[in-house]
C-alpha cells in the first residue's frame, strides 16, 4: 500500500475542535500527533501507520494537530512561513483515508500543560483515544518536558498504545518542514515537491487588482498570500477552479518592480481562459520554476519576456503531465 496515494473522501472527514464532543466516528481512535505543517512524506508515514494500526484494531484513525502553530504562539511578532495554513492542511488530511482530525488551540493554558496532563487529561479522558503514533523527535508538555520515551511510559500507565516512527528521508535528504521552506525560499520547486510527496499549493480568494495584465494581453487572477516566503519569480502552475476544473497557467509572485514595487502578490495567467474569477476561491499548485523576478525598462520588453515565460510554462507543464508526484488540488 503506497503512503502517497489519497484514499479517503473529504465528505467523510470529521473535525473536532476545543469544547466539542468527540464524534462517535472518532471514539477510541488511533491518533497521529503533530503540527503537520506541509503534511510531507515524513508526516504521511505517521499517518499511514495510524491508519494501518486502526484498521487492524477495528478502530477509527485520526490526527491531533494544533493551531496556531506553536512557533506563532511563542513569537507572534515574527511572521512565519506556513507551508499549509489550517484550511489547506485540513484539505490535505481529508484526502488521506483518515476518519478525522482533532484540532486543539495552542494558547497559554495549553502551553502550560504538563506531559502527564497532556496524556491523562487530553488524550485519555477528553479525546478518549486508544493509541498514538508520533515521530522520533516529538516533544510535548510544559517546557517541552515530554520526550518520546516519556510519552511511551505515560501511555503505558493509561493503557494506550504508542508507536514511535524513525526519521524519514527522500533521496538521502532528511525530510522536515524547515527543509521544504528553505527550498521554496530558493525557488527550488522540484526539491520542495519531492520532499512533500505532492505539488505544493496555495489556496485563496481571487481579488481585484489594477487590471494592468489585461492591457498587456495577460489578464491575471490575483491572490494575496500572507507571510509567504516563496522566492519572487515566475512559475509554471496549475489552478483548480471552484468547479474542480484543473487548468494550466503561468504565475508571477512578487512586487512588480517594472511598475510599482508594491506588496507581494501572486498573479496567475490561466491559459486559454476568459471567465470571471473575481471573488472565487481557487487553489494554485506549483509545478516548476522559470526565472527570478526582474525589472524591465519598458512594458514592451516585459511583454516579450512574458511570452517566453508562457512558452516555457507550457513546456514544463506538458512534461510534468506524466510525473509520478500527485496533485492535492481539484
Amino acid at each position: 500500500m503506497s503512503p502517497y496515494r489519497p484514499r479517503g473522501q473529504a465528505s467523510d472527514f470529521a473535525v473536532c475542535r476545543d469544547g466539542e464532543p468527540v464524534p462517535l466516528k472518532l471514539a477510541g481512535a488511533i491518533v497521529a500527533i503533530g503540527n503537520f505543517d506541509g503534511v510531507h512524506r515524513g508526516h504521511r508515514t505517521l499517518i499511514e501507520r495510524a491508519i494501518d494500526l486502526a484498521a487492524a484494531a477495528g478502530r477509527p484513525s485520526a490526527v491531533l494537530t494544533f493551531e496556531p502553530h506553536p512557533r506563532q504562539f511563542f513569537a507572534p511578532d515574527k511572521p512565519m512561513f506556513r507551508l499549509t495554513p489550517e484550511p489547506v492542511k485540513l484539505v490535505i488530511l481529508a484526502k488521506l483515508g483518515l476518519d478525522g482530525a482533532f484540532v486543539r488551540r495552542f494558547d497559554r493554558a495549553f502551553a502550560s500543560t504538563t506531559a502527564a496532563e497532556f496524556v491523562g487529561d487530553l488524550l485519555k479522558r477528553e479525546l478518549g483515544i486508544s493509541g498514538v503514533v508520533v515521530g522520533h523527535d516529538f516533544h510535548f508538555g510544559r517546557g517541552r518536558e515530554g520526550t518520546p520515551a516519556v510519552l511511551a511510559s505515560l501511555c503505558g500507565e493509561h493503557d494506550l498504545t504508542c508507536d514511535i516512527i524513525a526519521p524519514v528521508a527522500h533521496d538521502g535528504e532528511p525530510i522536515s518542514s524547515s527543509a521544504i521552506r528553505t527550498a521554496l525560499e530558493e525557488g527550488d520547486i522540484a526539491r520542495a515537491n519531492g520532499l512533500l510527496g505532492f505539488r505544493w499549493f496555495v489556496d485563496g480568494e481571487v481579488r481585484h487588482g489594477d487590471k494592468r495584465g489585461r492591457t498587456l494581453g495577460y489578464p491575471t487572477a490575483n491572490l494575496s498570500l500572507n507571510s509567504c516566503g516563496l522566492r519572487h519569480g515566475i512559475y509554471a502552475v496549475r489552478i483548480a477552479l471552484a468547479d474542480g476544473t484543473l487548468r494550466d497557467a503561468v504565475a508571477s509572485f512578487g512586487r512588480r518592480p517594472t511598475f510599482d514595487n508594491g506588496a507581494p502578490l501572486l498573479e496567475v495567467h490561466v491559459f486559454d481562459f476568459s471567465g470571471d474569477l473575481y471573488g472565487r476561491r481557487v487553489q494554485v499548485e506549483f509545478v516548476g520554476w522559470i526565472r527570478g523576478e526582474k525589472r524591465f525598462e519598458s512594458a514592451e520588453a516585459l511583454v516579450a519576456r512574458m511570452e517566453e515565460d508562457a512558452r516555457q510554462a507550457r513546456e514544463l507543464l506538458a512534461r510534468a503531465g506524466a510525473a509520478e508526484l500527485e496533485t492535492m488540488i481539484g
